[in-house]
């Protein structure tokens, strides 16, 4: 990491910059300049260095050691691969664990409080006990105070509290210390979008410092000021919130790609291939989108007025044969209260649904009856005889910490059948963001969100035409998401989701299942953004058909009209499906024969020239795939 100084003052080691963080003459650079001087830190991490098991995960021999300034009321977004040390780092700060080099300053009096991920409540009796641990623990008046606005008893058994009930008692907890500075760690896991949004207006007014690890994309974008990268063990810093972040990445890596191209090091580049590859997954997933809200457009014209439980063409022969779960008239009751009201839906093959509510308004139930698990009051449901379907839950089945990735995979194999296709282990590890190398690591020593990414990895893997996802995004980076919904958008079958995560539901669902906690089911075309929309807006008299939300962002703007495709437009359309299917085949040979690890020593010319085709073929693969959607778009239009 290069250090830049301001040469107008002497505030020493706050302009220990990255030469790609922020150009030396920026808005938000003399901003933060500006406020570090008027205010010094309230924490400051220098020359931070920390060795884990064997290796460096921070400030190594080759690269620059980190260096952090928390100023007060800043509100930092923590970004980086599962893996990468976000809840080290947060550790770190609060002087939990030692360094193996650097100095920790604190300004006195300052209070630090960390929202853990998953802390530990089982040497506590009740939520309270939990909270009122500790040589800082708050007033008991407090924490009940902000205990009742989440809505949680604090004299609830801890033994048998669920997550989303002890998540809040944890963060209960924190907020009732008075925190100067607040580390939260996936602060939004396990909570319902009323405590989410609770939590988001608490912080919004909190003056208070904080930093936060969070895979929401909305929350991060409505709360942050500024993000901190950690990548390849250093850390960068830009005075722009998560909003800006992605834009800034690919600056970053197109910098360096451009760099190592002057220094002619191409090996140096392919070392990195999954940062390229999550650049060019982002471009191709805008236009998924728009082929996502070109589906919700159709969608809503079968809804019929209010948003209501009927559809439009129930009678539609056509689409009756397209249908592959069939609710008709479906209740559920629990103790003489209605958690489902009559309820009606047709469900087709390659609809994405999102079931969305608090808790406790029957999400969970209604999921269940759709899929065949419970059965309804009254009413009855119907199932595709072809209908096989994959379940991924919130629980997220315990992998054995002592098998191998190779175990859990391929069962000790070298080769995987993913949905009728096999494929070499590592070449598939790849498409998972993995480093193929891992190939024979222990999953116990995989970080939670590296063991969630394997194993979405094997239930991708299984063959089926109807995929059920509970809380899918709960400890997944912000990369292994995108991958989740570019696996879900190209997904041949039907998708069943039940989340909290809005960003998660806008950018994959095509149908939103809304409940309310009254009984009722709204049905809207589109995803999250859009049923808040429909709840905003005043009902008088009949509304017309439900359609998409408008939205800012470039890819959710209206599909062009279709224009006449010129020849080559049309022979393009035709045939590029069949050379992307040539070129994966071709970058799936390379890469099994690459998988060799004695071919380097034994062979080291064939090993360069198949690593340089390998390259070539990614690189038309990626280019045919962004013609052929940039056509379709024009066809479809």
């Amino acid at each position: 990491m290069n250090s830049l100084r301001a040469s107008k003052c002497s505030i020493g080691a706050f302009a220990a910059l990255n030469r790609f963080a922020r150009p030396l003459a920026s808005p938000s650079f003399d901003n933060y300049v500006a406020r570090a001087m008027a205010q010094p830190p309230i924490l400051s991490w220098e020359g931070l260095g920390l060795q884990q098991g064997g290796r460096w995960l921070f400030g190594g021999p080759d690269v620059a050691p980190i260096d952090l300034h928390v100023l007060p009321g800043d509100r930092l977004a923590l970004i980086g691969r599962n893996g990468v040390g976000k809840t080290t780092l947060l550790k770190l700060i609060d002087d939990r664990i030692e360094a193996d080099r650097g100095t920790r300053r604190v300004k006195p009096n300052t209070r630090i409080v960390f929202l853990e991920q998953e802390p530990e409540f089982g040497a506590y009796e009740t939520l309270m006990d939990f909270a009122l641990a500790g040589d800082h623990a708050p007033a008991a008046h407090e924490v009940e105070s902000i205990a009742g606005q989440l809505g949680i008893d604090m004299a609830r058994e801890a033994g048998t509290a669920s997550g989303g009930e002890k998540r809040r008692a944890a963060i209960a907890c924190a907020l009732a210390q008075g925190p100067d500075l607040l580390l939260l760690d996936e602060p939004t896991n396990h909570l319902d979008l009323g405590a989410i949004d609770w939590l988001e207006d608490w912080l919004a007014r909190y003056k208070g410092a904080f930093i936060t690890i969070s895979h929401d994309r909305t929350f991060l974008k409505r709360l942050t000021r500024a993000t901190l990268w950690l990548d390849r063990g250093t850390m960068r810093r830009k005075e722009v919130g998560f909003g800006g972040y992605e834009a800034w990445e690919e600056q970053v890596y197109a910098e360096e790609a451009r760099a190592a191209e002057k220094l002619d090091a191409k090996l140096k580049i392919e070392a990195h291939w999954l940062e390229r590859g999550v650049t060019a997954r982002r471009k191709r997933n805008q236009g998924r989108l728009e082929k996502l809200y070109q589906m919700r457009a159709a969608r809503a014209a079968m809804i019929s007025d209010g948003g209501t439980a009927k559809l439009k063409l129930a009678n539609d022969e056509e689409f009756k044969s397209k249908s592959v779960i069939v609710a008709e008239h479906i209740t559920k009751s629990y103790d003489g209260r209605a958690i489902i009201k009559p309820f009606s839906l047709r469900i087709q093959n390659g609809d994405r649904i999102g079931i969305v509510g608090a808790n406790g308004a029957g999400k969970t139930t209604l999921l269940k009856m759709l899929t065949g698990e419970l059965k309804p009051d009254s009413g009855s449901i119907a199932h595709a005889r072809t209908l096989s379907g994959v379940m991924i839950d919130q629980q997220r089945k315990l992998l054995s910490p002592n098998a191998s990735v190779r175990d859990i995979l391929a069962e000790g194999g070298d080769w995987i059948d993913v949905r009728g296709a096999r494929k070499h282990v590592q070449a598939y590890l790849k498409e998972f963001l993995f480093d193929p190398k891992i190939v024979d690591t222990k999953v116990g020593v995989l970080s939670g969100g590296e063991r969630s990414r394997l194993l979405l990895a094997r239930e991708f893997a299984r063959t089926a035409n109807l995929l059920v996802l509970d809380e899918p995004t709960n400890d997944l980076d912000l990369e292994t998401l995108d991958l989740l919904q570019e696996v879900i958008a190209d997904f041949d079958g039907t998708v069943l989701i039940v989340s909290h995560d809005r960003d998660f539901l806008d950018r994959t669902v095509t149908v939103t299942l809304g409940l309310d906690g009254s009984g009722k089911v709204d049905i809207v075309a589109g995803g999250y953004e859009d049923w808040e929309a429909k709840r905003r807006r005043p009902v008088i008299g009949k509304s017309k058909a439900t359609t998409p939300a408008k939205r800012s962002e470039p890819a959710t703007l209206p599909p062009p009209k279709a224009d006449k495709l010129s020849f080559k437009d049309q022979r393009d359309y035709e045939l590029l499906p069949v050379r992307i299917e040539e070129l994966e085949a071709a970058i799936a040979k390379g890469e099994t024969i690459l998988s060799d690890p004695d071919l380097f020593q034994s062979d080291p010319q064939r090993f360069a020239t198949i690593s340089k085709g390998v390259e070539n073929a990614r690189a038309e693969k990626d280019a045919a795939e962004e013609r052929w959607l940039d056509i379709a778009e024009r066809v479809e239009g």
